[in-house]
């Protein structure tokens, strides 16, 4: 069997690793080897490719159909010969922080281009066999070579079969949520740290609000049901393996974790988004409250002027006293007014 979607092929033999090139051909034979461990990475294969590979390792119709629909929700599925995953990695697209501590600036995330969403996921399903992975991604977006690399370090881990590749994998996707959500988190404390500010809280601070708003909702849909996958693994996984049930349960935990902070982050751009509303509400009654004053101020001169101007006899009338007094009046009463109300702070 020759596919060219495939990418890599990582065999393990009686728990050492197989240094050779297997030729695709003697695949399906190494999988089916009892005293093998195998993982085939498939990259944009076609339905016809996954057929394929289905008739020779007895693969569920309904998982091949799964594996390249759009639009799935990450899930674990139990067939009657293998197990069928579904899950995605994410990354987020945010200026690079220049400081220190490595804080994501506001004026980074104010001053963007474009408002839509700049959370990228990347979508890894697969099928587990007793002795086999195969992964199935559309696109090489995610980082497989991390993946490998921890195999490589967690050698022992590896031994005790498909389930401790599993492990590898799901642990460097939660990773990556993990890297995201701070990320998030790091941008939304950024908003908070200006939102009091006037001048950097006008409309491209609500349309960066409601970017990370989007973000989030996407980031949510993919974190939350990862529950459930490692759940099902949980499941369905042999027992017995006591290294094995501990790193299951240390990555169960990290889900956990990933999914009480992606809720809190919730709550956190809800409040950002919120109280920026409140505050140009109430920035918006200042406003009026100072354009009043004004008003007042200004009627003072014009009712003076309005009396003064009558054509009936007053003092001052026809003199050049009467001109100082209205002036004098007109100056007065205004900068008196001006300085109750600034008193008050109306203005």
């Amino acid at each position: 069997m020759s596919l060219t979607c495939i990418r890599h092929i990582r065999v393990w033999r009686d728990g050492e690793p197989v240094s050779r090139e297997i030729p695709h051909d003697g695949l399906i034979e190494e999988i089916k080897d009892p005293a093998t461990l195998v993982w085939v990475d498939l990259v944009d294969p076609t339905p016809a490719d996954l057929r394929r590979l289905g008739s020779e390792l007895g693969l569920s119709h309904g998982a091949i159909e799964d594996a390249t629909a759009p639009l799935e929700r990450p899930k674990v599925v139990r067939h009657a010969q293998h197990l069928f995953f579904q899950t995605y990695a994410t990354t987020l697209d945010l200026p690079t922080a220049d400081s220190p501590d490595g804080m994501v600036e506001a004026d980074k995330v104010v001053a963007r281009e474009g408002h839509d969403g700049r959370l990228r996921t990347s979508r890894i399903s697969g099928f587990v066999l007793p002795q086999a992975v195969v992964t199935v991604r559309l696109g090489e977006d995610f980082d497989i070579d991390e993946v490998m690399r921890r195999w490589s370090e967690d050698y022992d881990l590896v031994t005790h079969g498909a389930g401790a590749l599993m492990h590898g994998l799901l642990d460097t996707i939660v990773d990556g949520h993990f890297d995201t959500i701070q990320r998030l988190d790091d941008a939304i404390e950024a908003l908070e740290d200006v939102l009091f500010d006037e001048v950097s809280t006008g409309r491209e601070f609500a349309q960066a609000v409601y970017g990370l708003r989007k973000d989030l909702v996407q980031l949510r849909r993919v974190v939350l049901p990862m529950r459930e996958v490692v759940n099902g693994l949980l499941r369905h996984r042999p027992t017995g393996v006591a290294e094995l049930d501990l790193a299951y349960e240390d990555l169960y935990d990290h889900v956990l974790r990933a999914a009480e902070w992606t809720e809190s982050l919730r709550d956190m751009v809800t409040s950002v988004f919120e109280t920026n509303l409140s505050l140009q509400d109430a920035r918006l009654n200042v406003v009026m409250k100072k354009l009043a004053g004004w008003a007042a101020i200004i009627a003072v001169p014009t009712a003076i002027t309005g009396w003064f101007g009558q054509n009936v006899p007053y003092p001052g009338f026809s003199e050049v006293s009467g001109y100082w007094l209205s002036v004098v009046l007109i100056v007065v009463l205004s900068v008196g007014l001006y300085a109750v109300f600034k008193r008050r702070d109306w203005l």
